[in-house]
């Protein structure tokens, strides 16, 4: 006999998110093991992919900052204008998140989306990195957005590691928070 809380068995609140999954969606997001590879990892990430981020959100290290690389990105690159948007914010946000180690598992998905469109940019011109500068600047294959990709891969699957935020968050909530 079907309840009134229920529809063919299944209770009515299937399929829509409740407080307790996400509790639960947090509580794996948070997540993550004491392994110090992890941290370093993590690290890595946060150290290689910052610079890059100043560059483009805020004109450092001889970047053209957040205009500038907007324009270049939905000008010459064909980026919609929120992609180019998303893509700005990500590379300056996700590396000071895997800097603290907080919400690494989401900094390094959106860090894997930014290789991606990266990937996207540089197809053309082959694998090879261009070490020797043999080719005009810019004219650099991929190689570096698979490795990033395969470090961010690490924190997705195996969370933020020691000496993180979310193993604080995940430690000091407990069952309680999350």
């Amino acid at each position: 006999m079907l309840s009134s809380d229920s529809i063919h068995g299944a209770p009515l609140s299937a399929g829509r998110p409740t407080a307790t999954s996400a509790r639960l969606i947090a509580a794996r997001a948070l997540e993550t093991t004491r392994d110090h590879v992890t941290t370093f990892v993590r690290l890595a990430i946060a150290s290689l992919l910052f610079p890059h981020g100043a560059q483009h959100a805020l004109g450092w290290f001889g970047g053209y900052g957040f205009h500038g690389t907007h324009g270049w990105m939905t000008s010459t690159l064909g980026f919609p204008a929120p992609a180019a948007t998303a893509a700005i914010l990500t590379e300056i946000a996700a590396p000071v998140a895997l800097l603290l180690g907080l919400g690494g598992r989401l900094a390094a998905l959106g860090t894997i989306g930014i290789m991606l469109g990266a990937i996207r940019t540089h197809w053309g011109n082959g694998f090879f990195m261009n070490w020797f500068g043999g080719l005009p600047a810019g004219n650099e294959g991929f190689e570096y957005h698979l490795l990033m990709i395969t470090l961010c891969l690490v924190v997705v699957a195996k969370g933020s590691g020691a000496w993180s935020l979310d193993r604080w968050l995940r430690a000091t909530l407990g069952d309680r928070g999350v």
